[in-house]
Order: C-alpha cells, then sequence, then structure tokens
C-alpha cells in the first residue's frame, strides 16, 4: 500500500497538509492519514470536511495553535507527581486554547454542523485556567497572588534585605571604610549582601569572607554588621520555596483530578485542528466536494493534479466506470499520459482520506478495496523502475491482489521489450484484469492496443491533445480518441528532410496507414467540433449576457412605469378630495336653498349653483376636449353618412338629420346620441348602411335607479359573471349612463382578474380603475363607458 501511496504522490499531500496545523500531534496524524474503503467512512469524512470549509467561510477559522501534548505531565499529576511551572503554564495554555474553540462554536450555533460531535466533546475549565495563570507569572516566577502565605513572606523579605542594605551602604558611605574598599558598592554572593575589600586590607573589615575575584586582588567580606539580616533572609527564601513547593503540589494536584477530561477535550480539538487544516487546504486549492459512490463510478469534471503549479496546470475531463471499464491512453511522451493515470489515482486516494478535491461541482468518485498501480516516473533517477523486468514483478503482485473492488493504473503497460511481444502481452494482462472485474486505465505507445480498445465492448481509447504546430501537448484528455504518435509530423517540424520522412512511411505497414490516417481525420474533425463548439459557446454567452442586458433595461423601465403610476393615483387621489369637497360645498349650498324654497330662490342663486355645478364637473372630469377648430361641412348631411366626432376621434355615422340645423342623431357603435354640427367632420367613404335600433327588454329584471349603476356579482362564477357584465353595460348604455360600479369583492382576486380582462377588450368600455378609498378600493371596479 506504501508503495502505491508513493507512486501517486498522496504522501506529498500529506505533507501539504501537515503544514497547515500548528499543532505537533495534528501534524503526524495528517502524516499517518490512511484511505478508508468504507463507503460510509469516506462520506463521514467528506462531510465533516465540507462542513468545516462552509463554517471557515461564514466565520473564519477557530485558532489552535495553542495546542500542545501534555499527557505525560497530566499522567504524573493524576499519580500524585508534582509538575513544574513551564508544565503547569502548558496546561493552562492548552485549557485557553480549548476555551478559545469552544467559543469560537458558540458564535455560529445558528448553523448546525456534523462537527457539533466533536465540539460537544470539549469541556473548558476556565477555573484551572485561571488558577494556574494567576499563580504562576512566568515559567520561573511565582506570583505572589499564588497566596496570602507567599505574598507576606516576600515582604518579610524585601523589609529584611532593605535593612541589610541600609546597613551595608552606611559602611560604604563611611569616610572610614571606604579607603579599604574595591568599589563602593554592595552586591551579592551565594545570596548574602557583602561589600568588595580589597585584598590587603581584610583585616580592617571584620567579617564573613564568600568569595574572591579572579585576579585575587579583590575579597567579598559580609561585614558582622549584615549577618543578622542576611541570615533572616536566608531563613524567609526557605519559607518562600517550601511555600512555592506547596502551591505548585496544590495546583499539579487540581491539574492530576481533572486529567481524563483535559485529555479527551484535546484528543478531540487535535481531530478538529487536523479537520480544518483538510478544509484551508481545499480552499488553497479551489477544491468542491465530491459525490461518493462504491460501484466503481468515477467522474471527475474540469479535475486539476494538485502538486501541478496554479499557473500550469490544465483542467481535464475524466470519465471511468460508467460507459466503459478500461481507458486506454495512447499518445506521444510528454503529453500527460502519466499526469492523466496519476490525477484519477491520486483523487481518488484524496477523497478516500477526506479531501476536497480540486474538480468542478457534480463530479464522482468511487470508494475501492485498493487501488494498485505501477507507474515507472521516466524523469526520475531511478530508472530501473521503467525496465521491463521490474515493471513485470509489479503487474504479477498486483494481478494476484486485483479483484472487482480495485481500481488499477498501468504506466507504458508492456514497454522495454519487443514490440509485437510487448502489445500481445499488454493486451493479455488487460483481458485478465477485466475477467477479475477490476476497474483499469492504462497508458502506451502500441498501436495494437489502440485496435483492441476499438474492437472490445467495455474499453475506451483516449489520449492526450497534441499540438503539431507548436510541438508542445495541451495536456487535455480527449475519451474516445486514439493518440497518435505524431512522429512523422514532429520530425517534419524539426527539419527531418522530406525523403527520409516519405521512406519512413513507406516502411510502414498499408494497415497502420490506413489507421492513422482514419484517427487522423477523426482528429480534424473533432477539432472542428471543438471549433464549433466553443463559437456557439461564444454565441450562448453574447445571448445570455444581452439577456440580462435586456432583463436589467426592461426592470428599469418597469420601475419608471410604477414611479409614473404612483404619481397619477396620487393625483387622482388629490382630484377625487377635492371635488369631494366641492360637492359637499354644493350639498350644503343646496340645502340650504332647499329651507329657503318657501322664501323663493333668487335667479342669481341659480345661476351660481349651475356654474359650481360645471365647474365641480370639469374639476372631476380628467379628459380634456379638443379645442374647437373652424370647420365647415362640404355639403349638408345626409341618412348614412360616415362622420368624425371631432373631440372626442370617434367615428360614427349620421341616423337622423338636424330638426333645427344645429345637430344631427348620429351612432357610435352600440352608442347613438346627439351632437352638434359644429363637432362633426364628414368623412370620404362610402354611405353606411343604417343599423337598425334593437331594444331589448328584460322582463324577469326592473332595475331601478341605483341597480344601473352598481353591479354585484360576488359569489358567482367567472363564466356568470362575465354575462351579467355585459348585460349591466348595455342597460347603462342604453340608459344614458357614463360610468358604472362592478362589485367583485376581494377574496383571492381572480373574479377581479378576470373582469378586468373582459373590460379591457369590451366594446363600450372608456376606461376603468379599482375604487379608491370610500369607493370600495380593490373590491370594486369602476369602469367609465364611451
Amino acid at each position: 500500500m506504501q508503495r502505491n501511496i508513493h507512486a501517486l504522490e498522496l504522501d506529498k499531500i500529506l505533507q501539504m497538509l501537515a503544514e497547515e496545523v500548528s499543532c505537533e500531534d495534528a501534524k503526524k496524524l495528517a502524516l499517518r492519514l490512511e484511505p478508508s474503503s468504507s463507503l460510509t467512512g469516506v462520506r463521514c469524512l467528506l462531510e465533516e470536511t465540507d462542513a468545516a470549509y462552509v463554517l471557515m467561510a461564514r466565520f473564519g477559522s477557530p485558532s489552535f495553535s495553542g495546542l500542545k501534548n501534555i499527557a505525560n505531565a497530566l499522567r504524573r499529576a493524576e499519580a500524585g507527581g508534582v509538575l513544574t511551572m513551564p508544565e503547569l503554564l502548558r496546561v493552562a495554555q492548552v485549557l485557553r486554547t480549548l476555551r478559545g474553540v469552544t467559543e469560537w462554536r458558540s458564535k455560529s450555533e445558528g448553523a448546525p454542523s456534523p462537527l457539533d460531535v466533536r465540539f460537544e466533546t470539549i469541556f473548558p475549565n476556565r477555573y484551572l485556567e485561571e488558577k494556574i495563570f494567576t499563580a504562576i507569572a512566568s515559567e520561573e516566577e511565582m506570583a505572589d497572588s499564588a497566596s496570602n502565605e507567599l505574598a507576606a513572606i516576600r515582604r518579610k523579605i524585601r523589609s529584611a534585605s532593605s535593612r541589610a542594605r541600609e546597613q551595608l551602604d552606611k559602611l560604604v558611605r563611611s569616610p572610614v571604610y571606604q579607603k579599604y574598599l574595591q568599589d563602593p558598592i554592595v552586591t551579592m554572593r551565594g545570596g548574602r549582601f557583602v561589600v568588595p575589600v580589597r585584598a590587603e586590607c581584610r583585616s580592617e573589615i571584620p567579617g564573613l569572607v564568600h568569595d574572591t575575584s579572579a585576579s585575587g586582588a579583590t575579597i567579598f567580606v559580609e561585614p558582622m554588621a549584615a549577618v543578622e539580616a542576611n541570615n533572616e533572609i536566608r531563613v524567609l527564601l526557605s519559607q518562600e520555596k517550601a511555600e512555592i513547593d506547596r502551591i505548585l503540589g496544590e495546583l499539579s494536584s487540581e491539574a492530576g483530578s481533572f486529567a481524563g477530561s483535559i485529555l479527551k477535550s484535546y484528543q478531540a480539538a487535535v481531530e478538529l485542528s487536523l479537520i480544518f487544516a483538510k478544509a484551508n487546504l481545499g480552499y488553497k486549492m479551489k477544491a468542491s466536494l465530491p459525490e461518493v459512490n462504491d460501484e466503481g463510478k468515477i467522474e471527475l469534471k474540469r479535475a486539476r493534479h494538485p502538486l501541478i503549479a496554479k499557473e500550469k496546470v490544465v483542467a481535464t475531463d475524466i470519465e471511468l466506470g460508467m460507459r466503459f471499464d478500461t481507458l486506454v491512453i495512447t499518445g506521444p511522451n510528454t503529453g500527460g499520459k502519466t499526469v492523466s493515470l496519476k490525477t484519477i489515482g491520486l483523487l481518488s486516494l484524496m477523497a478516500a482520506c477526506g479531501f476536497l478535491l480540486p474538480v468542478a461541482d457534480g463530479s464522482r468518485v468511487s470508494v475501492f478495496d485498493r487501488i494498485l498501480s505501477d507507474i515507472g516516473d521516466e524523469q526520475s533517477i531511478e530508472q530501473s523502475l521503467s525496465t521491463f523486468s521490474a515493471h513485470m514483478t509489479n503487474i504479477i503482485e498486483i494481478m494476484k491482489e486485483a479483484d472487482g473492488r480495485t481500481l488499477v493504473l498501468l504506466d507504458e503497460l508492456g514497454a522495454g521489450t519487443d514490440p509485437v511481444e510487448g502489445a500481445a502481452l499488454a493486451t493479455a494482462i488487460l483481458e485478465s484484469l477485466r475477467m477479475k472485474g477490476s476497474l483499469l486505465a492504462a497508458t502506451t505507445h502500441y498501436a495494437e492496443l489502440k485496435a483492441y480498445a476499438l474492437q472490445t465492448p467495455g474499453v475506451e481509447n483516449a489520449c492526450c491533445e497534441f499540438d503539431v504546430a507548436t510541438l508542445r501537448p495541451t495536456y487535455r484528455l480527449l475519451i474516445g480518441v486514439p493518440g497518435r504518435s505524431n512522429a512523422f509530423a514532429i520530425s517534419l517540424r524539426l527539419g527531418m528532410e522530406e525523403p527520409v520522412v516519405e521512406r519512413a512511411k513507406a516502411l510502414v505497414s498499408t494497415e497502420s496507414l490506413r489507421f492513422e490516417d482514419v484517427v487522423e481525420q477523426l482528429e480534424a474533425s473533432r477539432q472542428h467540433m471543438e471549433s464549433n463548439r466553443q463559437a456557439a459557446e461564444k454565441e450562448r454567452l453574447s445571448a445570455a449576457s444581452a439577456n440580462q442586458e435586456a432583463q436589467r433595461l426592461r426592470e428599469r423601465i418597469q420601475a419608471e412605469a410604477d414611479r409614473e403610476l404612483e404619481k397619477a393615483r396620487q393625483k387622482a387621489a388629490e382630484l377625487v378630495a377635492r371635488t369631494r369637497g366641492q360637492m359637499d360645498a354644493l350639498l350644503e349650498e343646496m340645502e340650504e336653498m332647499k329651507r329657503a324654497v318657501n322664501k323663493g330662490i333668487t335667479a342669481e342663486q341659480k345661476a351660481r349653483l349651475r356654474a359650481g355645478l360645471k365647474a365641480m364637473e370639469n374639476t372631476a372630469d380628467p379628459i380634456h376636449k379638443k379645442e374647437a377648430e373652424h370647420y365647415v361641412l362640404p355639403r349638408p348631411l345626409q341618412v348614412g353618412d360616415n362622420v368624425l366626432i371631432y373631440d372626442i376621434d370617434k367615428k360614427a355615422t349620421v341616423v337622423e338629420l338636424p330638426e333645427k340645423g344645429d345637430s344631427a342623431v348620429v351612432q357610435a357603435g352600440i352608442i347613438r346620441t346627439r351632437v352638434p354640427l359644429e363637432n362633426l367632420r364628414l368623412l370620404k367613404q362610402e354611405k353606411s348602411r343604417i343599423p337598425k335600433a334593437r331594444v331589448t327588454k328584460d322582463i324577469g329584471r326592473q332595475p331601478s335607479g341605483r341597480s344601473l349603476l352598481e353591479l354585484d356579482i360576488r359569489g358567482q362564477t367567472t363564466g356568470e359573471a362575465l354575462m351579467e357584465v355585459d348585460r349591466f353595460i348595455d342597460g347603462a348604455v342604453l340608459s344614458g349612463v357614463h360610468q358604472v360600479t362592478i362589485i367583485h369583492g376581494k377574496g383571492t382576486g381572480a373574479l377581479r382578474a378576470a373582469v378586468q380582462a373582459h373590460l379591457r377588450s369590451h366594446p363600450a368600455v372608456k376606461s376603468y380603475r379599482l375604487g379608491v378609498f370610500g369607493e370600495g378600493e380593490n373590491g370594486v371596479t369602476i369602469a367609465e363607458l364611451k
């Protein structure tokens, strides 16, 4: 297994993963990762990585930088041992990191995740964390706040030290003793305060000698006046050390009591660190989550080999295990055949380890029990891997292990021996592995294997595209197309004399030439189709862009129309309010006139009332009639003449001649009305047939004055309602009513929509609108008749 992992370069991916984590234990875990052969296990691993990817995208990544292995220290503390200050600080640092991870997750609790089980395994211990950090200032210093006793001892030490220094300072400043001192300073030797005395003046300053300088010219003397104070300091320092040891023992005991919980939380954090490292690596690779199956179906869309530089890697589509179980990849050297083979194997191994893959959405990979490979890197210095015997040794081992749940990858199958025997042996190996049910991908130069793939169901040709014009491979894998060696074309491009190349062609068998010609024609056809596809894709993108632009333009026009409509509604509401106010004023005036009827109404009052009604009518009518122009009829009107009612721009037919010469009766549609002669324009058309007036009487329904203005169709079906609307409008037109109200209710809006759609095309309806406040709002439709 390790040989296949190395051949497919999974170890390099694991090394990249190890560089993404900061915890040493997580790095070791990353380097020891092995592919899983369980479909459920692989799906679980991928779901966890994808969940971490999503959480990172939304909330950033949690920090695992403080995780350090403290298992030995905690187990020793659990057994009763005393930890040092550095060890206790590492325990507190781990606890702080664990708390930071749980607090990070608490900020994103609204997003459930498959990682919640691991997050819930982490139990922060803020009590122990703060107790350690409060007690220990650094790896070499215990804080005064560790205990009241320690703080008191240190106060006494500072006091005793101050007294000793004062006594020595007096001696140093004394003119009597200054001449005996090497330097007028106070220093320490062995934890006791001393003064530097010249060696020849040793007897002049009584006291204890603690040290001598390297040259012997200076001795360090503890004067007798400072001995007692120094002794007191030494006693206090012993008490301080004992108190520090007691505090360390107490902290170690508490750490030991929580050892199990801390280590369990630590392990969960290490595993989470590895999962988030996978997600971060996937982000750098621009990877996505593939679909996983155990049926041997592989479909990699725009797959990129993760170890090739981003600026050089070429995305390619690879398929295996759906329409065919064996893929034979042919083509010239350095064309990308081995890279395609490694991409299949490496991405399958990465998915089995829980990595997101550098592929497009919708890609599929399969889980295998084993992925076996024989890949000899010809660019490697290990040339022995490319020999025939080495290849055969590997293939023999592969054939022993292969079964129906195995992916087999063979590079340069049959190479390194006689071409005829090598091609025959390669064909036999493929047939044997197919009989075992293995999924196969192999690279070769043999034309016999191209023919085998063409003739055998379940076996498919593929090649790596090569540009003969530039002598460069494009590294795109073309499935269904056998590869060409391009040896003759490449030789000509490099300057080989044409007669030599023609002679070489003559030496090749006719069947081989015919096969190469067919392949060349297929390649030319494919390139033409590819060119057409690219042009069609370009046109599609252009059309999609134009469609988006048109959609944006339509939305902008619709928004402007909505704004204008809203303005019109506001103006209409103002108009209605103003008209109602005028109407109320006139009604009040009419009431006053009615009350004064016994006294008699003057002509002035009647004229004022008529003027007010006329002004109100003009104000409420939003239609502005055309201004009259000077026009004289070219001849007297006759019955049947086609005329134009000028102010409303409506065609009509004369049905009655003027009696007194001032107006005529005309019919426009179903409407018959009397129009002044100056408002008629004679049309130059033939006389129309005079329509006979029809009189329809509904015996079962004698409408009242109010029913001519309102129609209630609530509760009716659409068909019944529309028939009632037609009958109602006809009656209103015959009665000379110019505005009617149709009550349809609010409900679902279906009846309102049907009525308004019918009114839109009705010949007798001039316009319509929904009611406003006080009229029924959107529960009624008010129609203006022609």
